[in-house]
Order: structure tokens, then sequence, then C-alpha cells
């Protein structure tokens, strides 16, 4: 039951609305011919734009701090036994810009193979308007992203995987097929991707136990696809 509401208020929930989106976008016309925004405006004026955004950010790590705290009252499991914390930053910091480098070029190759097969849309990752706070809140839904997928994802659901005595590699594809389920709503190429994705980091959390590389690796492709977007993304055609 806590597996379902945690799941339920977060990405669970994305999950069935990327695939409500998915077909809604293939019976609306070829994928090739879409676009999907990211990052984008939820008002007019700046700073009440501003407000909204960070408001944004703030209530979607509600469910990290739920999750947190049923691991810790259920499972006995604190943020320092699921390596959500600061006491390895050299050899955290180095596994996660590796797993970074690998994995960003693996999501470039598949998106753009995903754009050439047609099964990929035009991703425009970020959308905000050229505000003084347009950087400072794109790298903080970076970390929002990091932070509610990985440790949603892996720290919680393995952990409550392990209590209802399912093994490592059906933890490791359940993970990484929800992860892919819900980024399908961008198309199959950035689906398939997040599933390897899931795949390698579900891998990586079972060998070392410790989220924080993937939460660094996470927030390494997130902030340099949002912001590298902002400022180089249309100059140089990224998103065509």
């Amino acid at each position: 039951m806590e597996i379902f509401l945690v799941m339920g208020l977060c990405l669970g929930q994305s999950a069935v609305y990327s695939l409500i989106s998915f077909a809604d976008k293939v019976t609306r016309a070829p994928l090739r011919d879409q676009t999907t925004s990211m990052n984008n405006p939820l008002n007019t004026r700046e700073y009440f734009d501003l407000s909204y955004q960070l408001l944004d950010i703030l209530f979607a790590l509600i469910p990290v701090l739920l999750a947190l705290y049923l691991m810790h009252r259920t499972l006995g499991r604190s943020v320092k036994d699921i390596g959500f914390d600061f006491r390895r930053p050299g050899k955290d910091s180095l596994l996660g810009a590796g797993l970074f480098l690998a994995m960003g070029l693996g999501t470039l190759g598949v998106y753009a193979a995903g754009r050439a097969l047609g099964i990929t849309t035009t991703l425009s990752t970020a959308n905000l308007a050229d505000y003084w706070w347009s950087v400072p809140v794109l790298l903080l839904s970076a970390v929002r992203h990091a932070v509610l997928e990985e440790v949603i994802m892996l720290a919680f659901l393995f952990g409550y995987g392990k209590k209802l005595n399912f093994g490592p590699w059906t933890l490791i594809l359940v993970s990484a097929l929800i992860r892919g389920s819900y980024h399908l709503y961008q198309g199959v190429g950035p689906m398939l991707g997040n599933v390897a994705m899931g795949v390698v980091f579900g891998w990586i959390y079972q060998k070392y136990g410790r989220v924080m590389p993937l939460v660094i690796a996470h927030f390494l492709l997130d902030a340099v696809g949002f912001v590298g977007f902002m400022f180089f993304g249309p100059a140089i055609g990224i998103g065509s």
C-alpha cells in the first residue's frame, strides 16, 4: 500500500499521464511532426512566473520526503543507509560524472535515431523567457528531477522490493520499465533510452548501495539538457 500511495503521488501518476499523452500524440499526427515542450512559463508576469516555478519544484519534492519518512518508519532505513548524503563527495562525484558522460552520449544517439526513424517528437527542453532567474530555475528543475526519480525509483522501490522478496533483476527491470513509461510522452526513442538508463542505474545501485552518484549523474544530464538547450539548442538546430 505504501508503494502504491507514493507512486500514485508522483512517478506512477506521471506514467499514467504519459501513456495517455502518447496515445493522444500517435493518433493526432506523426510523432516526427510534433514537439514536446518542457520547462514552460507558468505565468506571463515575470515574478509570478518565478513564484509558480519555485512552488512547482518545491511541491514536486514532497513525495521524496514522504518516501524517506516511510522508509525510515517501515524499513528502518535512513538517508545514510541509502547513500543519499555527502559522506563520499569525491567518489560519488567521480562515478556520477562518468555515468553522465556515458549516458549523455547514449541519450544523444537514441534521440538522433528516434528522430531519424520518426518515433520521437522534437524536444524543446527550455522555454522560459530570458529572465535573470531562468538559469537558476532550470538548474533547480534538474535537481528536482534527479532527486525525485533516483530516490523513488531506486532507493524507495528497491528497498520495499527487497522487503517483499523480489529478486535483484526483477527490481532492476521493473524500475527501468516504469522509468521508461513516464518518458513515453516524448516518443518511443526516449522511452527506450530511459529503460536502458534505468537498467544501468539499477545495476549500479544494487552494486554500490548509494543513490547519490545516480542523483549527480541525473542532475548533470538534465542541467546540460536544459541550460544547454536554452543557450545553444535553437542556434545549432538541437531539437530539430
